[in-house]
């Protein structure tokens, strides 16, 4: 199953939680077609570099190789922000190796490191 099942995003209003983000913002380890077609039947943007071998690979089929997918750079740089937050979180041992069995704990060990950071380094 897909990780974007488990993804709920409140409304500030009434209405069920929305399950599918803008954005998916990945490196260039994603770019198969294969990820990029889900996102698009799903109505995803896809905000991943181009391989080089993919960009030649297209480049030598000339007009039978299409056109090459959209990639917006600004919004690329904010996948930045999220890896080291990220590691941020993960220099805590407990969230690093989830020693914790059920979902709802860890999800508590992740919100204990996460308060422990920013009480350490308030953000104004």
């Amino acid at each position: 199953m897909p990780l974007l099942e488990f993804l709920r995003v409140r409304r500030r209003g009434v209405g069920r939680p929305r399950k599918r983000p803008a954005h998916v913002l990945a490196d260039k380890a994603y770019s198969s077609r294969r990820n990029r077609c889900y996102l698009r039947r799903h109505g995803i943007k896809a905000v991943i570099p181009v391989k080089k071998d993919q960009a030649v690979h297209r480049r030598n089929r000339g007009s039978q190789g299409g056109r090459p997918p959209a990639f917006d750079r600004d919004t690329y740089k904010d996948r930045n922000t999220v890896e080291r937050c990220v590691n941020r979180l993960r220099q805590h041992r407990a969230v690093a190796t989830r020693y914790d069995k059920r979902q709802l704990i860890y999800q508590g060990t992740v919100d204990v490191a996460s308060i422990r950071i920013w009480l350490q380094d308030p953000v104004t």
